[in-house]
């Protein structure tokens, strides 16, 4: 009998928690009823968490409950996440998968204090000098895998060279069917432009490029992200994480006023019921929810930090989104990725 997959997931993380993060659980669960292959390890206060699970009828047959009496707040700063968040539900999920006892974390709580906490704890992997916030973000022919997306401000060449290979490790990890195609975001697609960091990145990444690992488009701008041409976007945390937000405030942008315009006088809503089928399928491609978990990488292990405003439909992916990650041995692909970049 093979190893089940075993999920930490911090009930008491974010909004509306843990309603949201309980209601996540039972949609995942439903969604899954065929398989027996996962283990959900579920942390917070246990008395409350078997109250939510009797109110929604939730089935406890693949679940675990690990006490733990104090949350991270959201006012909590990275400084003081040592000294605070010990045997909290958040750093409880992170001693577990240390330990052993689960494949991967999940928690929609602070983002600065995770990845503080996880990164203290779980270490930095062998050969990687800095963890990368990766994102999936849709493109014409699929998704993308975008990084950093805000855990380093500041980068050198060889980090970019790092998460070129972390990107196109989780993307394997995800879609083992696809070829990675990794670019690295940049003002111009011509080879002359960009900082030296960005030229000395694509002339390591042109020597790694190979059919067996991933190949190298070389220079992307902004406005082809999402074009489909490459599939690992690779930047640096600052540029990467104000990349994230302007797509979030595009792609709502363009939904709300889409919404007002179909629905401002009687000829505009007639059009609407004839559309209706159309608009709804470009309402679910942007819908955020099916993209939630951004996925710490380059620790001892891999942890998803799933939106802390998000309902629990976006809570569900994430934890889908868990469960495919460790279904596709993220880890080892990263270890194979890196000895190859290291010339091992």
């Amino acid at each position: 009998m093979s190893k089940k997959i075993s999920i930490a997931i911090d009930a008491m993380g974010g909004d509306n928690a843990p309603d949201k993060t309980i209601n996540g659980v039972k949609l995942f669960l439903e969604k899954n009823k065929s398989l027996n292959d996962f283990q959900l390890n579920i942390f917070g206060k246990k008395d409350i968490i078997l109250e939510k699970l009797r109110k929604y009828k939730i089935d406890s047959n693949h679940i675990n409950i690990i006490n733990s009496d104090t949350i991270v707040s959201d006012e909590e700063s990275p400084m003081t996440a040592v000294k605070n968040s010990k045997n909290t539900s958040m750093w409880n999920c992170i001693q577990h998968q240390l330990e052993g006892k689960s494949d991967i974390s999940l928690s929609a709580g602070n983002t600065g204090v995770l990845l503080v906490i996880s990164r203290m704890i779980l270490k930095m992997m062998n050969g990687v000098n800095k963890p990368a916030l990766a994102g999936l973000w849709p493109n014409q022919n699929g998704m993308n895998v975008v990084l950093d997306l805000g855990a380093n401000i500041e980068c050198n060449d060889q980090n970019l060279v790092d998460f070129a290979e972390l990107g196109s490790a989780l993307f394997k990890s995800l879609f083992p069917n696809e070829k990675p195609k990794v670019s690295l975001l940049n003002v111009g697609s011509e080879e002359m432009k960009g900082t030296d960091m960005l030229k000395n990145a694509s002339k390591r990444l042109k020597e790694l490029s190979s059919e067996n690992n991933f190949i190298f488009k070389g220079y992307i701008e902004g406005n082809n992200i999402m074009s489909g041409n490459s599939n690992i976007i690779v930047t640096d945390g600052f540029t990467g994480n104000i990349a994230l937000k302007t797509a979030e405030g595009t792609a709502k942008f363009i939904i709300n006023n889409l919404k007002k315009s179909l629905t401002e006088n009687l000829l505009s809503k007639i059009s609407l019921i004839f559309s209706y089928f159309s608009l709804k399928k470009f309402k679910n491609m942007l819908d955020p929810r099916k993209y939630n978990g951004a996925i710490f990488l380059g620790l001892n292990g891999p942890v998803v930090k799933s939106h802390g405003g998000i309902d629990s439909i976006g809570f569900y992916y994430s934890i889908d989104l868990c469960y495919k990650i460790v279904k596709g041995d993220l880890m080892n692909q990263i270890r194979n990725n890196l000895k190859h970049s290291k010339g091992e």
